[in-house]
């Protein structure tokens, strides 16, 4: 088969990874994909988010299955484009990507399907927004409605910092058409796990669990990313665990979806929060989180390829999974400055070989004409690593970390550390 990812961020790197080692793989190429990506893909000078000229390659080049990485693609209607062409693709319909381009439109499913989530109020007007906050007090969250591509979310600990927000969507324009209306919801007290399904329209199949690190800092300080960092699988979700968020979340959003006429096909990712009173949605992705993907891959023992097939043809009740025993945990590297501000076009001077256990994803890299490695992004690199525990994948990601030689480059010094203490405290694991 010809295959087309479209993306060119360390999530599509590895999903390009994971595919490239499929038998049923018989030519990959990616759209436009990065310096890392062109060691397994035949990168093509198109941009993830130019829909048209897309459609017209994947025409032009007989591609046989396109795997769309990014949600801004998917909201824009790609693959419902690709199946007007007649070309197979993995992902949701433009309708059912609603479910991440709108985080009023997903707080709508859950009223109306009973899934679990954070009470909330939808504003467009300034000053009504501000009366609301002032009157619910802090910590609150407030969201940009739209895609904002990781950025349009504060968890304000206090009313000025909540009222701060308000301004910089709605009247400050930091998020563009993204932010001209904010959902504003209480603020869930718990630990947070990303759970993945592939989903058909109306089998959704579980994938491992994770667990990551979006604030910038050590410790979860500073401002929120597009992630630091992650591990697989997130000791919170036992099985347990897992059985309830089928049943009172992924479940009940697919056979919403479905009975709707949005049927969801695709990978749901459920961003949740682990309450005293069990699982609540804090928003619905409709893609592979980054870097949650890098660390899934790693585990991932089955043929990635068949099952994002039977996604799109309605035959996921076909798929069995199978996935490594050891734990995954991957270290982004980020230009100084992310997620504000930041240098294009530093030197990476050195990168670490890759082996066994350990992979570096490439998320925002390039190559001059003559092969020198540029960092072109804020989140540069995912040093991700197989361990016995997350506590030996964690030292194992972070002696690979220590040997990349990038002056512009920093990361979280902790990533897995609540996993890492749960370890310690019961050595028997």
């Amino acid at each position: 088969m010809k295959i087309l990812v479209v993306g060119s961020g360390a999530r599509e790197h590895a999903l390009c990874w994971a595919i490239s080692a499929s038998p049923l793989c018989d030519h990959l190429y990616c759209a436009p994909g990065n310096a890392g990506i062109a060691n397994v893909a035949e990168c093509i000078a198109v941009k993830a988010e130019d829909v048209d000229r897309i459609v017209a390659f994947a025409k032009e080049n007989a591609i046989d299955f396109v795997v769309v990485g990014p949600e801004a693609p998917l909201v824009a209607g790609l693959v419902d484009k690709l199946d007007e062409a007649g070309i197979k693709a993995f992902g949701p319909s433009a309708a059912a990507a609603q479910l991440e381009g709108s985080k009023a439109f997903t707080k709508g499913i859950c009223d109306r399907h009973n899934i679990p989530t954070a009470a909330y109020a939808r504003f467009t007007d300034l000053e009504a927004a501000k009366d609301y906050v002032t009157k619910m007090g802090a910590p609150i969250v407030v969201k940009a409605d739209g895609l904002a591509a990781g950025k349009g979310v504060t968890v304000a600990q206090t009313v000025n910092d909540a009222i701060s927000a308000l301004e910089d969507a709605l009247s400050g324009g930091a998020f563009g058409a993204a932010g001209e209306e904010v959902v504003i919801e209480e603020c869930l007290i718990g630990e947070e796990a990303s759970f993945f399904a592939l989903c058909d329209g109306k089998t959704a199949l579980p994938l491992a669990t994770a667990q990551d690190h979006k604030a910038v800092g050590d410790g979860d300080t500073g401002p929120n990313t597009g992630g630091m960092g992650a591990y697989s699988p997130a000791p919170v979700m036992d099985d347990a665990m897992v059985q309830r968020v089928m049943k009172e979340i992924v479940q009940p959003t697919v056979d919403g979806m479905a009975a709707e006429g949005m049927p969801f096909k695709g990978v749901l990712f459920a961003g949740l929060m682990i309450t005293k009173d069990g699982p609540k949605l804090i928003e619905h992705n409709v893609r592979f989180g980054d870097p949650e993907c890098e660390a899934l891959m790693m585990r991932l023992m089955s043929d990635i390829l068949p099952a994002l097939i039977a996604s799109a043809d309605g035959q996921l009740d076909q798929i069995t999974l199978r996935w490594r025993p050891e734990s995954a945990l991957c270290v982004v590297l980020a230009s100084k400055g992310y997620p504000n501000s930041y240098e294009k076009g530093t030197l990476i001077a050195e990168l670490a070989p890759d082996s066994d256990t350990v992979t570096t994803f490439h998320a925002g890299t390039a190559r001059t004409d003559k092969g020198v490695l540029l960092a072109t992004g804020g989140r540069v690199l995912v040093v991700t690593a197989l361990g016995e525990s997350v506590t030996a994948a964690q030292i194992r990601a972070y002696e690979t970390v220590k040997a990349i030689k990038w002056s512009n480059g920093f990361h979280r010094n902790d990533i897995g550390w609540r996993a890492v203490a749960r370890e310690s405290a019961n050595p028997t694991k």
